[in-house]
């Protein structure tokens, strides 16, 4: 371990050297080096995910290719629910990696061909025939995704001790809301709403060959030498020794066993038999409120007559200001307690929305400039940057909860939930959104406080 990342490392991440006993002996002396390469491999994948976002860039470039619009609704459930579903199914083949940070490096490896797939179908191809590449582009994107789902959390938890894991996720958010900042702001003074095709294309470009690094850097980290399941056992017996001196909340520790009855079986299993996870998936699939929610509010703008609004840059310039804040903050309140991280985020996420519906209920409906923009712009940035407080808090609470293959187990079976529920939310608030808007918003608002009520049940599971 080099003393110049010992330095840089005490600077950002608030370090506890007594922590690292309770990681393996062969790790303890990378901290820095690890939580430095994690750090940067999330900014860049961070930054890469604002790029082709398919909430923003990928709908903008469909409008630029003149791909039908009914395509353009089927980019965020393909992003958000492939990248998730499939998880549970390849967790067996994950358990069998030693070193799981080579599954993380294909993942990445995976999404940066996907999205140079997407810059070269942008560049040479238009109408239904680019929409349908782009989304099976970004199908493989999502698969992709699964991979580093699984394998972040896992060698995270294998490399960091606790207290550090949620900083790491907070400034990688951080910089990654820096650069989307810059791009934002370089969208808007280069063409706005009139971004041509080419620009795009150099966008996707610049994204894909940001996966590439996020490989590159991903692959010098050092993990533990001995198998995942023996480092579980040893992890156990620490456990185990520490309950007599520090009584908390009980942690799931065991070893996981190999899946016997297939993934699917496996999956329905853990979320029978273990209560403590199954009120953790119950509690995330009811904070969805920031993450569903800031597409309706462009709707509502949209409605108002905002203009402003409808450009490219503007969205991005507020969702990089939200990222970077963010970030800073979440991260080591995350430390403290995720859960409470969790529950505040969506809360104050719900009490936006319900606020926003009322101002524009009582304004007549919202239509044609009866309201300033800036209404909807703050309304977008405080929903964007609580989503960061709810997503590191989640993030940070499976990891901590879970130790060995058995976090592997949790981070996988919950995502697929996830994807399944995502689904279903989407569909039904779909339809409630083409009766009105605000409708939407309101179910969407009502589940975030019924996940901050049944959070309050939740074990506490961080360092302090």
């Amino acid at each position: 371990m080099t003393a110049p990342a010992e330095r840089i490392y005490s600077a950002l991440i608030r370090d506890n050297t007594s922590a690292r006993e309770d990681l393996p002996a062969g790790v303890r002396e990378h901290v820095a080096s690890n939580g430095l390469r994690q750090l940067g491999a999330g900014a860049l994948q961070s930054s890469g995910d604002q790029m082709a976002s398919a909430s923003t860039v990928l709908p903008w470039l469909f409008g630029v290719l003149g791909v039908p619009s009914a395509l353009t609704g089927v980019l965020v459930p393909v992003r958000e629910s492939l990248s998730m579903l499939p998880q549970a199914m390849i967790t067996p083949w994950v358990l069998r990696v030693r070193q799981r940070r080579w599954v993380h490096v294909t993942g990445a490896i995976i999404q940066a061909l996907a999205v140079a797939a997407m810059a070269l179908t942008a560049a040479f191809t238009r109408g239904l025939l680019a929409g349908a590449l782009i989304i099976t582009a970004l199908a493989v994107f999502s698969l992709g995704r699964c991979l580093t789902s699984i394998a972040s959390k896992d060698v995270q938890g294998r490399t960091l001790p606790k207290g550090q894991r949620g900083q790491i996720t907070g400034w990688g958010t951080t910089i990654a809301g820096l650069v989307a900042i810059t791009l934002g702001l370089g969208i808007r003074l280069l063409g706005g709403s009139g971004t041509p095709t080419t620009q795009l294309v150099i966008l996707l470009t610049v994204a894909a060959a940001l996966w590439v690094g996020v490989a590159v850097i991903y692959a010098g980290i050092r993990e533990p030498d001995e198998d995942p399941a023996a480092q579980s056992t040893t992890e156990q017996s620490t456990a185990q020794q520490s309950t007599a001196q520090e009584p908390k909340e009980p942690k799931h520790t065991e070893e996981a066993q190999e899946p016997t009855g297939g993934w699917f079986t496996d999956a329905v299993s853990l979320l029978r038999e273990d209560r403590p996870f199954r009120h953790f998936v119950t509690v995330r699939s009811l904070l969805l409120v920031s993450s569903l929610s800031p597409p309706f509010i462009v709707a509502l703008s949209v409605a108002n007559g905002v203009e402003a609004l409808q450009g490219l840059g503007g969205f991005i310039l507020a969702s990089g200001v939200a990222e970077l804040l963010g970030g800073h903050i979440f991260g080591p309140l995350a430390d403290r307690s995720s859960r409470r991280v969790m529950s505040l985020g969506a809360g104050a996420a719900s009490v936006v929305i319900l606020a926003l519906v009322a101002i524009v209920q009582l304004s007549g409906g919202g239509s044609a400039g009866d309201l300033p923009p800036l209404l909807f712009v703050l309304a977008y940035f405080l929903l964007t940057m609580l989503h960061t407080g709810v997503r590191v808090g989640r993030k940070t609470y499976v990891v901590d909860m879970a130790d060995g293959d058995q976090r592997t187990r949790y981070v996988a079976v919950s995502n697929s939930a996830m994807g399944i529920v995502l689904l279903l939310v989407g569909v039904i608030t779909s339809a409630l959104a083409a009766v009105h808007v605000a409708a939407a918003l309101v179910m969407l608002a009502v589940m975030g406080l019924l996940g901050v009520v049944l959070s309050a049940r939740l074990p506490e599971v961080s360092a302090s």
